[in-house]
């Protein structure tokens, strides 16, 4: 069988970078050398060469996070060079980056999510009437960020000032959400037109972190996950169901990872994410694994899937 050849992307130019590298190395391992020839492009320096080539590539496997790489910058650029690449297009990259614009979306699919106030970089703060609105504790994020960055929990009003600008410093548009204690959870998706939910994950940092933040998701040791979830099965069939309405909420295609927070009986979507984190052991992958699937199967599939929708898109 004639190999494919693989362009692998990772690195880029966003906060994430170092992440994005790390995967790609992982998946460049996993990857079954019988089956592809590989070639590895970082877009910070590679974007060249990447066009030079294109004729010559059969597929593209894109490991990169936030800006520039997730966001549907990079989707755009092999649409136009014609190659097929995994998970999600331009239109579900764009969407699922934005969290404003997903919140709409989830909202029109009838998903339920923590209240939220959107504020422009400029606009007058309003602690009191945002703390009447949407209690204390609050959760103040950057609207188009990844991996926690630039995010804060707050206690109190007298926080408020430094974690706003500390999301500004990241966005020029920040959300300001009630903070919803719970069970975080995150479930994973796969397929096109048919959706395969995975085994939901329960998350679970250690007492020196307040939420799933960049330290807790990249720090060996600092954070539980426990797959299978310990929630009973409706809890799990209904974790799944948010998972998929959220997927196909935000046109997204191949897969995605939608995170959660369980309060009581009830679930709600916080975010989704388009190109999860791609090392062996992270939660796509590890819920992959659950579902009897390794880490070279998966990346396999997602090949075989993204191929899928550039056929059909003709």
């Amino acid at each position: 069988m004639k190999k494919m050849t693989l362009a692998l992307l990772s690195g880029g130019v966003s906060s994430e970078r170092e992440v994005s590298l790390n995967s790609g190395d992982q998946v460049y391992e996993a990857l079954d050398k019988e089956k592809y020839n590989i070639l590895r492009y970082d877009p910070k320096t590679d974007l060249v060469r990447l066009v030079e080539d294109a004729a010559n590539i059969d597929a593209a496997l894109i490991i990169l996070h936030g800006p520039y790489g997730e966001d549907g910058t990079i989707q755009g650029l092999l649409e136009l060079l014609n190659i097929p690449y995994q998970g999600s297009g331009v239109l579900g990259s764009s969407l699922a980056m934005n969290k404003l614009a997903s919140k709409y979306l989830y909202e029109k699919a009838n998903l339920p999510i923590p209240p939220y106030i959107a504020l422009n970089k400029g606009d007058r703060l309003d602690p009191q009437g945002w703390e009447k609105q949407l209690g204390l504790p609050l959760v103040i994020k950057p609207n188009a960020a990844g991996s926690s960055v630039g995010m804060t929990i707050i206690q109190s009003l007298d926080a408020l000032q430094p974690a706003v600008e500390k999301a500004f410093s990241h966005d020029t548009t920040i959300l300001i959400e009630s903070y919803i204690e719970g069970v975080e959870l995150t479930g994973g998706v796969i397929g096109n037109s048919e959706l395969l939910a995975l085994p939901i994950i329960e998350i679970v940092p250690n007492d020196e972190h307040e939420f799933f933040d960049y330290e807790a998701k990249y720090t060996a040791g600092v954070t539980e996950e426990i797959c299978p979830a310990r929630i009973d099965d409706e809890m799990t069939q209904r974790a799944q169901a948010c998972a998929k309405a959220a997927h196909r909420a935000l046109f997204c295609e191949g897969y995605s990872r939608t995170d959660m927070i369980l309060k009581g009986r009830e679930i709600y979507v916080l975010e989704t994410n388009t190109i999860p984190g791609m090392t062996a052991t992270s939660l796509l992958p590890q819920a992959a694994r659950q579902a009897g699937m390794s880490f070279s199967q998966l990346l396999d599939q997602l090949i075989q899937l993204g191929i899928e929708v550039h056929q059909n898109n003709g």
